[in-house]
């Protein structure tokens, strides 16, 4: 038992820090570099993201333990099918996340605007989903990982708009201004975050 919750905080440690999905695997650059303008939709953005990939590494392990993945089904032949299942599954998700946010927070459902449908697409969605498959974790695992990967995506975005919000109030070369210094930004954060490879 000891073992097992040991493995898991390595793994949990290893998804959120020293192999971020935004800042080491390159996943879900769009909205990190779209919604980082300020730390309030930044925070929420991250938030749906956590909800979703969360829920997402959940379901795709069922469907593929059960289903996909079972010997008993086609002789555990379905493997194929990985991708565009789990791409229905986290559209669905989705979906159920924008509903949920347009009734109950108007404001941040319109800050967020178009980068929310856009978790859908958000390969660093789908990237967990099918490296817990890849990796051969079990559902609890799975879900583990998937919630760290997510946390690891909600601070770096997080860290990324306080970054941008203090930028803002810089003087900065005419050249550099807008995307080029988030760019540089971004560029240096994923040197810092280099710094965790260390840890395990």
């Amino acid at each position: 038992m000891g073992e097992q919750i040991q493995n898991l905080l390595l793994i949990a440690v290893g998804s959120a820090f020293v192999n971020n999905v935004v800042l080491s695997q390159f996943l879900g650059i769009c909205p990190f570099l779209g919604v980082s303008k300020n730390v309030k939709t930044a925070a929420g953005m991250g938030s749906a993201v956590v909800f979703v990939i969360t829920i997402a590494s959940f379901v795709t392990g069922l469907i593929y333990k059960f289903i996909l993945g079972n010997p008993n089904i086609m002789g555990g032949e379905l493997d194929y099918l990985n991708t565009i299942v789990f791409i229905l599954v986290i559209a669905a998700l989705v979906q159920f996340v924008e509903m949920v946010l347009k009734k109950s927070m108007p404001a941040l459902y319109n800050a967020l605007g178009v980068y929310l449908p856009l978790i859908t697409t958000n390969c660093a969605v789908l990237g967990v989903a099918l490296t817990n498959v890849q990796e051969g974790y079990d559902i609890l695992t799975g879900v583990v990982n998937g919630f760290a990967t997510a946390a690891g995506f909600l601070v770096s975005i997080v860290l990324m708009a306080g970054i941008r919000e203090k930028i803002e109030h810089n003087d900065i070369t005419e050249s550099f201004q807008g995307t080029p210094i988030v760019l540089v930004t971004a560029g240096l954060m994923a040197i810092a975050f280099f710094g965790f490879s260390g840890l395990i």
